[in-house]
């Protein structure tokens, strides 16, 4: 049959079929598989194809958890993370979707030999807890050795960065801070060891690190523990004097200020009493120009009356003792014999005779007369 004739062959320059070609590939599928328009082929082969459709729409469908994180990979290369909830991809090979748990805290512990600022070694235990803030650079930012081994992904570079910051920081300090001051160290070591993984593109955020213990080594521990003692008790003995001293102080300051102001009232007191006996001297001394004799018993009498309200007793020549009444009351008198006597009766010292203008003899003969 000629090419050319109607109904006949097909034009040698038209694709064979109707010139789609999905419908072409389709046409060949069916050809190779034995299944033509009539419907004639193997049995088993449509539902191998509903299967397989099945697979592939399933495949394509990925639920993601809220704790989780899906990192999408199109032919090995990072395309995208899936948030949590249902989510569409390519059916493998062409997409493949690894899943991180990004709010699960996991724990790195451990204790290493550390050499302090005053070379002294010290075993200091951390504890680190982290999360996986990118599960991108979690995954394909660094290499960790621990995971060909089994291991959890990152736990290995968490230590070493951990130990890395660990022994930076006591380093940096004396063997009592890295003893007794660890809650500052950890807060400083933590810093360091985010910026190290930072660094390092981990995608790791440390959420707590802490140094829960310190101690000596075993070979010098007891020398250690009398050294501590030691200090314990220095402490005890300067506690001690600074309340001492906080007690006897006050003390001291509040008797120097009462001195002082027993000082000052003395001064005062001293002044105005040489003040008034100056006075008083000048103004007898005015009187007794005006007036010696006058002045001269006035002072006789003065005096006189002093010294006997001074003086309970008086011892006269005979060996006889009076008493002066008491105030309030008349007391009795003893003679030399004992037996008690009503008191006499208190007379007034009569004024002597003038004696020379001294006033000496005056004074004199008044004491023999008493």
């Amino acid at each position: 049959m000629a090419w050319n004739q109607p109904g006949g062959g097909r034009e040698p320059w038209k694709p064979k079929g109707n010139g789609n070609p999905v419908d072409d590939f389709l046409g060949r599928l069916k050809s190779q598989l034995g299944i033509g328009d009539s419907g004639n082929g193997p049995s088993w082969v449509k539902p191998v194809l509903i299967v397989f459709a099945l697979l592939i729409v399933f495949n394509c469908f990925k639920l993601i958890d809220e704790r989780e994180r899906g990192v999408v990979l199109r032919f090995g290369k990072f395309d995208r993370i899936l948030t949590p909830g249902a989510n569409m991809k390519l059916p493998w090979p062409i997409e493949s979707v690894t899943v991180v748990n990004a709010t699960q805290v996991q724990t790195v512990e451990e204790t290493v030999n550390v050499l302090t600022k005053d070379e002294n070694i010290v075993d200091i235990k951390f504890n680190a807890q982290y999360t996986i803030s990118d599960p991108r650079l979690y995954l394909y930012g660094y290499r960790d050795d621990i995971v060909a081994a089994g291991g959890q992904q990152g736990s290995e570079t968490v230590r070493q960065a951990a130990e890395s910051a660990v022994r930076e920081v006591v380093g940096n300090n004396s063997m009592d801070a890295a003893l007794f001051e660890r809650g500052q160290l950890s807060i400083v070591a933590k810093d360091h060891l985010q910026k190290s993984l930072d660094m390092y593109r981990t995608g790791i955020k440390v959420s707590q690190f802490t140094l829960p213990d310190a101690r000596f080594p075993e070979e010098v521990s007891d020398a250690f523990n009398e050294a501590i003692n030691a200090g314990q008790q220095s402490d005890s003995i300067k506690n001690a004097a600074k309340a001492y001293a906080s007690k006897i102080v006050p003390e001291a300051r509040g008797t120097a200020a009462r001195i002082k102001a027993e000082a000052d009232g003395y001064r005062q007191a001293s002044i105005a009493k040489a003040t008034g006996d100056a006075s008083r001297f000048r103004q007898l001394a005015d009187e007794y120009r005006k007036s010696p004799e006058v002045t001269r018993k006035r002072l006789y009498l003065e005096t006189m009356q002093d010294v006997m309200t001074r003086n309970p007793k008086i011892i006269s020549g005979k060996g006889n003792i009076f008493y002066l009444p008491a105030p309030g009351g008349n007391a009795p008198a003893t003679g030399t014999d004992g037996v008690s006597r009503p008191s006499p009766a208190v007379v007034a010292p009569q004024p002597a005779p003038p004696a020379d203008s001294s006033g000496r003899g005056e004074v004199r003969q008044g004491r023999e007369g008493a």
